[in-house]
């Protein structure tokens, strides 16, 4: 790398630590009006109508996105256009959420009169807590920056990440408040790749007819022609059809290393026991970050009652497009 290009990297390094340190000082400012914002959004029978001007309206933009696409209607109305007719998009029972660095200027003025004579509640996300649109706004959510990243202090950087950082805050407590789930997430995102990877579920994908299985009781020769036949996982059983383990191709070969007499082991002795399992209902996307976080190729599907369903594959399941 030559002396010009390091000095660029370096540039673009305090960029990021710049705008990383802007979000992470957002943390200690979240108070009870943070936990209100988020019910007022949950409970509102209306929509969440968002506005804001220039960088901030791309920013509230973005989050009426975020919300809708997490179970609450919201919409984005430009603050300027607001006042040239669009005010009417603004209902009985929707909560306003206004964005904006400064809190000051003429159509967030005109915006907050409207909005006070229709009784609508406002959440103000700005850069200045002692703004007009702080005084005048129901909640405050403070946004505020040290400095931009940008080396003049000018460009909306820093201040316009926080924001966005705030906004993906309220939206992801909201959800949790509605108790919005990966189904319904599927339900609003049915095309793509996407779609696809929040509707492939466990039982799409497993083995489930005449899968083998061995008792407790069996024998370490027992093991060998399943773990050939099934990819190396061999389901242990009890007497009453749940899991007390597995058994693993690598299990095996560890054991023919150290023991002469592996044959005659009990599975009982080898098995992995309390084995990590999954339900046929949960998503493949889930199977397959259980097994990348224990490092395991495959996981026996059982019910409630921890019986044995059938048995899933990491390579059936990213065959399958669930991730």
């Amino acid at each position: 790398m030559t002396p010009h290009d390091a000095a660029l990297v370096d540039e673009g390094r305090r960029v990021l630590a710049a705008e990383a340190a802007a979000v992470a000082a957002l943390a200690p400012r979240l108070d009870e009006a943070f936990a209100r914002a988020c019910r007022m959004i949950a409970e509102a029978p209306g929509r969440v109508v968002l506005s804001g001007i220039g960088k901030s309206g791309h920013i509230a933009r973005k989050m009426a996105g975020t919300l809708t696409s997490t179970g609450t209607p919201a919409t984005f109305m430009h603050a300027v256009e607001a006042l040239h007719g669009d005010l009417g998009i603004v209902g009985s029972g929707d909560v306003a959420i206004l964005v904006s660095r400064s809190g000051r200027g003429s159509e967030i003025g005109g915006l907050l009169g409207y909005l006070g004579r229709m009784n609508t509640p406002v959440i103000a996300l700005t850069g200045d807590p002692q703004s007009d649109l702080a005084r005048n706004a129901d909640l405050v959510l403070d946004c505020t920056v040290d400095t931009e990243a940008c080396p003049m202090d000018l460009t909306p950087t820093s201040s316009t990440t926080a924001t966005l950082a705030m906004g993906d805050a309220l939206a992801m407590v909201v959800l949790q408040l509605k108790g919005f789930k990966a189904s319904d997430f599927a339900s609003l995102h049915p095309g793509g790749s996407l779609g696809l990877k929040l509707t492939v579920r466990v039982s799409d994908v497993m083995i489930a007819e005449q899968y083998p299985w061995l008792p407790a009781g069996a024998a370490m020769r027992d093991t060998i022609v399943p773990l050939a036949e099934l990819r190396g996982t061999v389901p242990i059983l009890e007497a009453d059809g749940t899991v007390a383990g597995i058994v693993t191709t690598g299990d095996l070969t560890r054991l023919m290393e150290r023991d002469p007499d592996f044959l005659t082991r009990p599975v009982e002795d080898v098995m992995t026991r309390a084995p990590k399992t999954v339900s046929p209902d949960e998503l493949g996307a889930v199977a397959v970050r259980r097994m990348e976080s224990h490092g395991i190729m495959a996981l026996p599907v059982v019910d409630e009652g921890n019986v044995l369903q059938g048995i899933v594959h990491l390579h059936d399941l990213l065959r399958s497009g669930a991730v």
